[in-house]
């Protein structure tokens, strides 16, 4: 791909828009649905629980949610209006059991303590305030609550080519660190390895991520 069509897919990859973010979106559902489903497995959800998911994409993984335990309540939230309608229009059957909610990416609009589990993929590379951020998700989070936050190591990441426009990277150490400033007191890391089409489209790679796994 050449470098303005990096630059343009980094962008759709962080805020999909408009008729090629709907493609962008289907896309990233197939490449993210290991690390996603993983990270549902993490949270080891329970009937009566509320689900918090953060940069829901199309959330075409919604199905397997429902299915890991009864009368759950889920909530999407994400900064794209393209994803926030695509999402919507693809769960109709969910109503009254999920709901989705456009944000600015920076403050959750949530009373405190609303949430039993709470999980994002692939969306660490844009928070602007990861500290600041990471003690919203605090905020909203039940004492005995559960936040899975799912990532692709820095050593893989930097090696794709859309990575150098917009994407801040972690490894590890970096993102325990990152923790370590914020309210939480617990974390486990979780290093996965699974094997996926690239975004770019043109082979197929081995895809090194972590899940890790926070609590208050």
């Amino acid at each position: 791909m050449e470098k303005d069509d990096l630059k343009i897919l980094a962008q759709h990859l962080a805020n999909p828009q408009g008729e090629k973010g709907i493609e962008i979106g289907e896309m990233m559902n197939a490449t993210n649905i290991g690390m996603t489903l993983e990270s549902i497995r993490t949270l080891a959800i329970e009937d009566h629980e509320h689900i918090l998911e953060i940069g829901h994409g199309n959330a075409g993984h919604l199905r397997e949610i429902f299915s890991r335990a009864a009368h759950l309540k889920y909530t999407g939230i994400d900064i794209s209006e393209t994803m926030h309608r695509e999402a919507k229009k693809l769960n109709k059957e969910f109503d009254g059991q999920a709901e989705f909610v456009l944000y600015e990416g920076k403050k959750l609009p949530f009373e405190d303590k609303t949430f039993d589990k709470i999980f994002t993929v692939n969306t660490l590379y844009f928070w602007e305030e990861p500290v600041d951020f990471l003690n919203e998700i605090y905020r909203v989070l039940k004492n005995e609550g559960t936040v899975a936050i799912t990532f692709g190591q820095k050593d893989f990441m930097e090696k794709l080519p859309f990575t150098e426009y917009n994407f801040t990277l972690y490894n590890n150490d970096e993102m325990e660190e990152l923790v370590s400033r914020s309210h939480f007191k617990r974390m486990k890391i979780s290093e996965k390895e699974e094997e996926i089409k690239s975004k770019t489209g043109d082979e197929t790679i081995k895809r090194i991520y972590t899940v890790l796994t926070i609590k208050k």
